[in-house]
């Protein structure tokens, strides 16, 4: 067994060094789709959601789903998307024909293989057993149910307009139509104790979910809860010990920590997210979507429109509704540290090289800062973050960025 302690400087064959800007293969492609509308705008949420109008255009936001996809196809022809992702918003608004005319669409333009994992989003308030049967039959074979919590008094001061009882409603459907599912818990809640985290926790677990998301509640810039914090929260000691309680629970009932906030039972990772994390393609369509891409042996970045209305107009018109941008290299190298320390597994030092064209020695000098902090391991084979690197991974990711000129 290598020593933790020790440094493995990591040279690179001359045989596997790509020359600046090229890369060996594009990597793996995914498909983002973003379904804006909310009935309600959360307080702690920073994603671009929009209060519902009372009739959702649902037609029209398809079609114009299906026309920006067709915007990207000569870039990405040829290759196949290992996964679909509905998110929004709460795509569990939208009707399952809606969902299935937008899925029929996407098959007739290649973007829909019969092996492609599909997932779609949807909150305990816009959902039941019947709508997740039609979800199924027309295409949808898993489904990310944002529960958040099953305690009143939780879902009340997170500003969620459900009630643990519909939330233990819909996770019943959800694991009787889907065979792959996942449930969205937050810890670290105003006034929550571990052993109440906990106790949400066991109750998920008695509706045997194949994947955990289980994210702390953090105050992100821009929302009502960074502006004015609700009471009671959790120091960060505290806030760190509910999450230690909360793992080890999901750990004990036999899920594998395969990312920082995500649990699995053998087999049930989520393709779609493991995509991202390793730095993979991604398309990303509707309304604020983001993407990257590899073309022309460089790394792209797009960003739809925001508002959901100017993004249709824009689309209708024949208008670009994205601003791309080109990735400097050293910001790619930061980009696929930022992602793939978030795995506990890491990743081989030759992926370094394979997603981003770069040698993986230019960080030859934060590596071994980190390892010398006990934030990082690494030998020939593999580059991963510690128990310790984990818990402050933040603190181990910023002395990637990449130096200010």
């Amino acid at each position: 067994m290598p020593d933790p302690g020790a440094v493995f400087p990591l040279p690179v064959p001359e045989t596997e060094i790509a020359p600046p800007g090229k890369f060996f293969a594009p990597p793996p492609l995914a498909l983002y789709i973003h379904l804006p509308w909310c009935a309600k705008k959360c307080p702690y949420c920073d994603f671009n959601s929009h209060k519902a109008p009372a009739q959702i255009p649902e037609k029209q936001y398809a079609e114009t789903l299906l026309a920006d996809a067709e915007t990207f196809l000569p870039e990405v022809w040829g290759r196949r998307p290992v996964s679909v992702f509905i998110g929004g918003g709460t795509p569990s608004m939208f009707s399952p024909e809606a969902v299935d005319a937008l899925l029929c669409g996407l098959r007739a333009r290649g973007l829909l293989p019969p092996d492609a994992e599909i997932t779609l989003e949807a909150n305990p308030d816009s959902a039941d057993a019947a709508k997740f049967a039609e979800f199924a039959a027309a295409g949808i074979n898993r489904l990310s149910l944002g529960a958040q919590s099953f305690n009143d008094n939780a879902l009340a001061a997170l500003g969620r307009i459900h009630d643990g009882k519909t939330a233990k409603r819909a996770a019943e459907a959800a694991a009787r139509v889907f065979g792959n599912f996942n449930i969205d818990l937050m810890h670290a809640l105003p006034g929550q104790s571990p052993e109440a985290a906990v106790l949400d926790l066991k109750t998920a677990l008695a509706f045997n979910p194949p994947h955990l998301s289980l994210y702390q509640l953090t105050m992100e810039p821009g929302t009502p809860f960074f502006r004015r914090p609700p009471p009671l929260l959790p120091p960060p000691d505290s806030a760190a010990d509910i999450g230690d309680a909360v793992f080890a629970a999901a750990e004990n009932a036999g899920f594998c920590r395969y990312e920082i906030s995500a649990f699995a039972r053998p087999g049930k990772e989520c393709r779609h997210n493991m995509n991202y994390w390793l730095f993979g393609d991604y398309a990303g369509i509707g309304a604020g979507a983001h993407g990257k891409t590899t073309a022309a042996g460089k790394i792209f970045r797009h960003a739809r429109i925001k508002h959901p209305g100017e993004y249709m107009r824009r689309i209708a018109a024949g208008e670009s509704a994205a601003e791309s941008r080109p990735v400097p290299t050293q910001d790619a190298a930061f980009e696929f540290m930022l992602n793939a320390l978030r795995l506990p597994a890491g990743f081989p030092p030759s992926l370094f090289l394979e997603r981003t064209g770069a040698n993986i020695s230019a960080l030859e000098k934060t590596m071994r800062s980190c390892e010398n902090d006990g934030l990082l391991f690494r030998d020939a084979q593999n580059i991963k973050p510690t128990a310790k690197g984990l818990r402050y991974l933040n603190d181990m990711l910023a002395r990637f960025l990449p130096d200010e000129k």
